[in-house]
């Protein structure tokens, strides 16, 4: 509901609440005022007083209603139509004596639809009350001649026509109420539902991340076990078996034989042995240098996560070894993937430093931080983070650091001694 639905419905309150006191002070007024116009017996002047009095005590009584129990007195009920009954009763008796006191009878008006049940009793009740506004109208009841009666239908009748209408109206207005504050809260649901669906193909997506990289790491794994067997330790196998062949030779030329064999074996394993290193360095580094290989990984994982990511040079950019190209690149990689899983940012940065005799890598994010002193131990079956990292850093003589603060952001600084490409 609206601020405007609001308003509108606390005045429609306050019109329930206070307009028949307003009406009843109306009615009274008037026809005090109207006093010297009309013959009053005593008799009618102390009813026309009793019948006032007695509007008032029932208005307080039902305005006590109202406060103490707020879904009573704005709800349909046997209460609230005794209540409508009982007024009009004393409204058709003061119109009686005072046609002024029509004023009164025309809070009838306004809340058949809040105290009658049914759409039946709620006719009725505005038909009553278009009865008793109608005889005062005509000239007050009784009525006398031919011409107030024919006047009193008509009357009646165009009351009675404008208040079904006017019922009918906010009935209609009502019922879209209804259905517009029905739709909303569907539509409510259904955000709801939406973004649980959201949470939950979020979850879904990191856990299907986490599955494919150790999927990843499980078949990078098998490979590298098989060719080792396919190559050096079948290589190795046969070593041993020409050393073992050439420590029971009988003959100098046999042992010779398998020597060169076992050497040859050695050599081709050698060799086997630095493919397979060399298979292990990162793919892209093949063709590119580390500068360019960094360019297009921070590209890469900005366009995969919708981070805003960006990439900076500094100083002079230089041929690396290899070893030094391959450490930084993972480190990015690392760094790169535990943003994504853990940081929460919008924005990352990675620059690339050549200082003298150093090598300089700083990611920095503005993601949610953390406190470097409360990480958890490392498991076996965690994955490499920081840890991991800085073992990679101190392998080839460098350092990492650090810094991080809980919604804070997090800044890593890997330096590593610059060591040029043979």
């Amino acid at each position: 509901m609206t601020t405007r639905d609001r308003q509108i419905e606390r005045r429609w309150e306050q019109l329930h609440t206070w307009g028949p006191y307003g009406l009843l002070g109306v009615s009274v007024v008037l026809a005090l005022a109207s006093s010297g116009l009309f013959d009053y017996s005593a008799a009618q002047w102390w009813a026309g007083w009793s019948l006032a009095g007695a509007a008032l005590v029932l208005q307080l009584w039902w305005h006590a209603v109202r406060v103490r129990r707020p879904g009573r007195g704005r709800t349909p009920s046997r209460t609230g139509t005794a209540y409508y009954v009982v007024r009009w009763a004393v409204a058709f008796a003061l119109t009686w004596i005072d046609p002024f006191f029509a004023f009164y009878a025309a809070s009838g008006f306004m809340d058949a639809d809040e105290l009658i049940p049914g759409t039946v009793g709620q006719r009725i009740g505005l038909f009553a009350s278009a009865v008793t506004v109608a005889g005062a109208q005509a000239g007050g009841l009784p009525l006398g001649s031919g011409v107030q009666w024919i006047l009193f239908a008509a009357l009646v009748l165009a009351n009675s026509v404008l208040q079904m209408a006017i019922a009918h109206m906010t009935e209609q207005e009502a019922r879209r109420s209804r259905e517009r504050t029905e739709t909303i809260t569907e539509l409510e649901r259904t955000n709801t539902a939406l973004q649980q669906a959201l949470d939950e193909n979020a979850a879904l997506h990191a856990q299907l991340l986490v599955q494919a990289r150790e999927a990843g790491v499980a078949d990078e794994r098998r490979r590298l076990a098989a060719e080792i067997h396919d190559t050096i330790a079948q290589g190795l196998t046969g070593i041993i078996a020409q050393l073992q062949v050439v420590a029971n030779a009988p003959d100098l030329t046999t042992a010779r034989t398998h020597l060169d064999r076992a050497a040859t074996l050695a050599r081709h394993s050698l060799g086997e042995a630095r493919r397979s290193v060399q298979n292990l360095a990162p793919i892209a580094l093949e063709n590119d240098g580390l500068p360019e290989a960094l360019k297009n990984t921070v590209a890469e994982w900005g366009e995969r996560t919708g981070v805003r990511a960006e990439f900076t040079v500094t100083g002079i950019a230089e041929q690396l070894h290899d070893e030094v190209s391959a450490t930084l690149l993972r480190i990015a990689q690392e760094a790169l993937s535990n943003a994504a899983r853990h940081a929460r940012a919008t924005r990352v940065g990675v620059t690339l430093s050549f200082l003298g005799e150093d090598v300089i890598l700083d990611i920095r994010d503005d993601g949610q931080g953390f406190d470097p002193l409360a990480l958890p131990e490392r498991t076996r079956t965690g994955g490499f983070g920081l840890d991991g990292m800085r073992a990679r850093a101190e392998r080839i003589a460098g350092t990492l650091a650090v810094e991080s603060e809980p919604g804070h952001g997090t800044a890593l600084s890997a330096r590593v001694p610059l060591v040029r490409h043979e």
